[in-house]
């Protein structure tokens, strides 16, 4: 009984061996039949530079059927047209929802032509499109989501309106900020000057050497907020030729141009990196103040090489200058107006209308009265304050 038993055992074992070689079971995939997006769409979405960081939209869709179960690519995609003749990928996932933040919508406003500047022809609302393509395998079955057409609006700007960015300034701290170094002493400054614009002026070096790098920080002194060349690159930036990749260890900002004062300007919403001439920043009754004087030696008694002191707030003016303090070689003068020695600012103008000097500072006691400077040889962070009436050095 028990041989018996063995036997039709290994009968049933033999038959299904052979099942298994003989048999074969065949999967087809077929084409998916419609799906589409789940989610509510608003009837407009307002854009402004203190929400780049908010949820714009999460796009949420059904799954694509193919007949199969298989792995299925989702590729969230945008246009400026609703033939999508020409795209983006936005984003990819093998899920069902993709979020898109107000900054990355602000970034098609753009490229769309929008503004918020009621100075401009260019209008401040118009129409984006999104769609979603499923696909399996290499894509040769793939089917999309109905077009869905999304309305961007971005509020005009106000004479009065105060500038909104996500951070009330960035940093910049680097060998190639000259005045800055690797210290976070006197960091450069990038204030907030346009809605998601920030700009300051500064003074970079491009020495041909290993001294012309340094990174963007959103929070003074940590270094761990730090933004650099291919966090911008990365995030679809077009960056001023004037800059490069520094390939070391930080993937700093290189500047590759000419030694010399520019205007960095970061825009978030339009996403670009540029430089160009220094600019005033503030509201001040002249644009600039000039130094000239042999207590200035970048300057001397020449106008040719004046030294610009810009401003940079509500009747502030300031920059870094360079002192000496050589005897019968130490003074100064400021002027309003660039090649006019009649616009001259000496000490005693000052003096006279009751502002506070600093030490550094003294009635050079020449033919003219000019500044004097009795410190110590250097380069200092000059502030004139014309509204609190106040001359200092740092």
């Amino acid at each position: 009984m028990k041989n018996i038993k063995i036997l039709i055992v290994a009968i049933i074992a033999l038959f299904g061996f052979n099942s298994c070689e003989t048999d074969q079971l065949t999967f087809t995939a077929q084409e998916a039949g419609p799906f589409s997006f789940s989610n509510s769409f608003s009837s407009e979405y307002i854009l402004t530079p203190a929400t780049t960081a908010n949820l714009g939209e999460r796009f949420t869709w059904e799954s694509a059927d193919f007949g199969v179960a298989t792995s299925i690519t989702y590729d969230l995609q945008s246009s400026l047209t609703s033939d999508f003749a020409e795209m983006d990928v936005v984003g990819s996932t093998a899920g069902n929802e993709i979020a898109v933040t107000i900054g990355e919508l602000s970034s098609l406003a753009a490229q769309a032509g929008l503004d918020n500047d009621p100075a401009t022809e260019n209008p401040n609302m118009g129409t984006v499109y999104f769609r979603v393509r499923a696909s399996i395998g290499t894509g040769e079955l793939e089917v999309f989501t109905d077009v869905q057409a999304l309305t961007l609006m971005l509020p005009e700007a106000t004479d009065n309106e105060v500038p909104v960015c996500e951070f009330e300034q960035l940093y910049g701290v680097g060998a190639g900020l000259t005045d800055t170094g690797w210290d976070w002493a006197s960091p450069a400054v990038f204030a907030c000057t346009g809605n998601g614009v920030y700009s300051g002026n500064v003074n970079l070096q491009n020495n041909g050497g290993a001294d012309n790098n340094f990174r963007f920080f959103t929070e003074n002194t940590n270094w761990d907020s730090g933004q650099n060349y291919p966090y911008f690159a990365d995030a679809g930036y077009t960056i001023d030729a004037n800059f490069e990749n520094a390939m070391d260890g930080d993937s700093n900002f290189a500047f590759v141009g000419t030694t010399g004062f520019y205007n960095v300007e970061i825009d978030t919403v339009n996403k670009t990196i540029t430089i160009g001439d220094p600019q005033a920043t503030g509201v001040c009754e002249f644009d600039q103040l000039w130094l000239v004087g042999a207590g200035v030696p970048a300057a001397g008694w020449d106008w040719a090489n004046a030294v610009q002191l810009l401003c940079s707030g509500d009747g502030v003016y300031s920059g870094n200058v360079e002192f000496q303090n050589v005897v019968d070689n130490n003074n100064f003068r400021f002027f309003t107006e660039a090649t006019n020695w009649d616009s001259g600012q000496n000490y005693p103008f000052f003096a006279d209308a009751g502002y506070t000097i600093d030490a550094n500072f003294e009635d050079a006691m020449d033919g003219d009265n000019n500044f004097g400077f009795i410190g110590t040889s250097g380069t200092y962070f000059l502030t004139v304050d014309t509204v609190a009436k106040t001359i200092t050095l740092e």
